[in-house]
């Protein structure tokens, strides 16, 4: 052990090679066929949702003090707002960087010629999870920019300081969204060594908490909070605990996340009263500071689950046997 400990030390650090293993997965990604139909597919989202936006917004007579946010906000049939299309759209980008990370290099045979290289587990896990999640930064920074230049072009007004920080506060907690789905098939890619099972298990994931997850949390707080004599601290402790569950699904923080960002009239994102009903639609607009302070337990909710499940990853993935 002693032995090992030294040729360790002579060698370097454990995060020798983290660089070179974040370009390759980048230049991996960036060329792949794979990143080109998703590209065209978030483009042709952009534009799609972008121009409806537009079109919705100049047919309006309205002096709206942040009318660039609203290009995320509005929608117009048969598409959605732009913040909605990527709500659905993110974690499928994000799964499909990172579902074959490492099953796909133990299928390939060529995980342990890497690591004969002086490059250790610790930086090549990383240097995989930093490499597709620069790359989807990459691809949402250029969808950010695409849409404030329909938005230039079609309004013909240049966005104001507060705007564009929100626009920069939105682009950061989508970041965040794709980083928690690309965790969770990163940790499938490890624990699965077939590529088409990570992939499925990463998919039901999503689906459960799209298509199931309100559900589930609508039955427990009916079961948990019942309202046996319709008094309102019954209602209001049953919507609470509901509000609190629907929490630990990350859509529902990434959703609460862009209401506070994109809608500055939001003031609370909790259960509301009917006596705060006035103050909450009636008050002015929270300067981006204040929203800031109001998505910070969902940020932090977020960044705090991608944390939990890139430990778990890394522990199993150190615990895995690779032979040549």
């Amino acid at each position: 052990m002693a032995r090992q400990a030294k040729q360790r030390k002579r060698e370097g650090s454990p995060w020798t090679g983290l660089g070179a293993v974040i370009a390759k997965e980048m230049a991996d990604h960036l060329t792949s066929a794979r990143m080109r139909i998703l590209e065209i597919l978030i483009v042709l989202t952009a534009l799609g949702t972008g121009y409806a936006a537009l079109q919705q917004l100049t047919g309006e007579s309205n002096q709206d003090e942040f009318l660039f946010l609203r290009l995320f906000t509005t929608a117009r049939e048969p598409l959605p707002a732009f913040a909605g299309f990527l709500g659905f759209l993110v974690p499928l980008v994000a799964i499909a960087l990172a579902f074959d990370a490492i099953n796909g290099e133990f299928n390939r045979r060529t995980l342990a010629r890497v690591l004969s290289q002086p490059i250790y587990r610790d930086a090549l896990l990383m240097g995989k999870f930093l490499g597709a999640f620069f790359t989807l930064a990459l691809v949402l920074a250029a969808i950010w920019l695409l849409v404030f230049g329909i938005g230039l072009l079609g309004l013909g007004i240049p966005p104001s300081g507060e705007e564009v920080a929100r626009a920069l506060l939105f682009l950061l907690a989508t970041i965040v969204y794709g980083g928690f789905w690309m965790v969770v098939a990163l940790l499938f890619s490890i624990l699965f060594r077939q590529a088409a099972t990570a992939a499925l298990a990463s998919i039901a994931v999503w689906l459960f908490f799209t298509g199931f997850w309100n559900m589930l949390v609508s039955l427990a707080a009916q079961t948990l909070r019942p309202i046996q004599f319709g008094l309102p601290q019954e209602q209001i402790a049953q919507t609470e605990l509901a509000l609190l569950l629907s929490r630990f699904s990350p859509n529902t923080l990434f959703v609460e996340a862009t209401v506070a960002l994109l809608l500055p009239s939001v003031r609370t994102l909790g259960v509301i009263l009917p006596f705060e009903l006035q103050g909450a639609i009636l008050g002015a607009p929270l300067p981006v500071g204040q929203s800031l302070l109001l998505i910070w337990p969902q940020l932090t909710g977020m960044i705090a689950a991608i944390l939990l499940l890139f430990v778990l990853g890394y522990v199993s993935f150190q615990r895995r046997e690779i032979r040549s």
